[in-house]
């Protein structure tokens, strides 16, 4: 192995983590384009609640079974096939999106979309590894969430725009072909790893120090090791727990809440959702100082307390009597909006307490978490809608949303117990905290035997 640690020229640099990231938007305005057309889709496919939720749960399924093969297969062959090969199935996932005729074509659409997905995000963290010295990976990783993110824009706007200026075959293939360019595009720019290196490193031009980022080839093994350490398991609780709630809303049923729910304009929703997005861009780097700068404090002083937040936000405007005012609205839009800056402390819970051979695999179990969680928000609101006798357009109605919306309480619930659980087990394990110590038995507690 020959490794060459002389900087890369920074064009070259920002080059390939430019393109990297403009795939990563390019993949979230896939991920999202029915959010702001979810009513069309239900009018489209003659659809209710439960097959709207189906669209989402499946993508979501897809995507949070693909992301450790996705690791092991990025350890194996680098970010620059893995990227492409992603880009390629989310454009040909649009493009039958574009033609589908009936709602079993639809969900292969949605099927190849989430396969495509989820080789995005992890290919560019890979990307922001190898490229970039060891001690800007941090801040990278954060910068790539909160640049990505801003493709929800896309979705919420343009693509609603243009599907109703236009028609739905002429929207969703317009995806598909920026998704062909930039099948492209990753294709001819993105490259494994920087001249001069013949493997997968991390360098340290400070200090010098190099570090292999490649994993084991033994998917069980590398799973089995990775989910050992209390504190993968604790990423994996904090990534479950934090954003999912906001997924659901600007993956799916946001909109029409807002619109047939809460009575709002279609543009008056698409500004709620944009302080979503922007909120989330500003929100990220203020989180992301305060994990780098307090690691051991992440879960109390973060993680909980935005959960809290996220908890009082949806119940305020759940138990408010009649049509939510439109401040309590932009609140919930801004507590969501801390959800997936918060979820990015779990990928440092990785990268801090698990050694670089399986990086990548603990990035995967962990990315799992949300989209778990968001797969079960999104499925268990339409169920309740559909319970209700709320389930298509016609019938949705501000209290059907309301009673749907209280499902979300378990799953924060669930979350927020295995964090401190395993947060606990963590302390042990590093040290930090003593193990609950067992009551010794005294002579009168041995057992009789009558």
């Amino acid at each position: 192995m020959t490794i060459d640690l002389s900087p890369v020229r920074p064009w070259r640099l920002w080059l390939v983590w430019g393109v990297g990231v403009a795939a990563y938007m390019l993949s979230v305005t896939n991920r999202t384009s029915l959010s702001a057309v979810g009513v069309d889709a239900a009018v489209r496919f003659d659809a209710d609640a439960s097959t709207l939720s189906m669209f989402a749960v499946i993508q979501l399924f897809v995507y949070g079974a693909m992301q450790i093969p996705v690791g092991i297969l990025l350890d194996r062959f680098g970010a620059r096939p893995i990227i492409t090969i992603g880009m390629f199935l989310m454009a040909v996932g649009q493009l039958v999106m574009a033609f589908a005729p009936d709602v079993g074509t639809a969900i292969v659409a949605r099927i190849l979309l989430g396969a495509g997905d989820a080789a995005i995000f992890p290919s560019v963290l890979r990307v922001v590894a190898v490229w970039f010295p060891a001690r800007q990976a941090p801040f990278m990783v954060q910068l790539t969430g909160i640049v990505g993110q801003s493709g929800q824009l896309l979705a919420i706007l343009p693509i609603a725009a243009l599907l109703h200026a236009t028609s739905w075959t002429i929207a969703f293939g317009s995806l598909a072909g920026l998704g062909v360019l930039f099948t492209v595009l990753t294709f001819a720019v993105i490259r494994n790893r920087p001249p001069g290196r013949d493997a997968d490193v991390s360098v340290d031009t400070k200090t010098g120090a190099i570090r292999a980022v490649t994993s084991s080839a033994d998917l069980r093994q590398g799973f089995t090791e990775s989910w050992a350490h209390p504190a993968t398991r604790l990423a994996f609780w904090s990534h479950f727990t934090t954003p999912f709630s906001g997924t659901a809303f600007v993956l799916l049923w946001g909109f029409p809440f807002l619109t047939v729910g809460e009575g709002l304009t279609p543009a008056m929703a698409s500004l709620v959702f944009s302080v979503y997005v922007v909120a989330g861009m500003v929100i990220g780097p203020v989180i992301g100082a305060l994990s780098s700068r307090h690691p051991m404090r992440r879960s109390r002083m973060l993680v909980l307390p935005i959960i809290a937040v996220q908890v009082v936000a949806w119940l305020a405007v759940i138990l408010w009597p009649g049509p939510a005012p439109l401040w309590l609205l932009f609140a919930l839009a801004l507590a969501l909006s801390t959800g997936g800056p918060a979820s990015m402390i779990g990928f440092d819970h990785a990268r801090t307490h698990n050694p670089s051979h399986r990086l990548s695999t603990a990035t995967g179990i962990v990315n799992v978490g949300g989209f778990l969680a968001a797969l079960l928000a999104i499925l268990f609101i339409g169920i309740a809608m559909d319970a209700q006798g709320a389930g298509t357009p016609d019938t949705y109605s501000l209290e059907a949303f309301r009673i749907a919306f209280l499902t979300q309480l378990p799953l924060w619930a669930l979350g927020a117990g295995f964090i401190v659980f395993e947060r606990k087990r963590t302390r042990v394990h590093l040290g930090l905290d003593e193990p609950r110590r067992r009551r010794k038995r005294n002579e009168h507690d041995a057992p009789r035997h009558d």
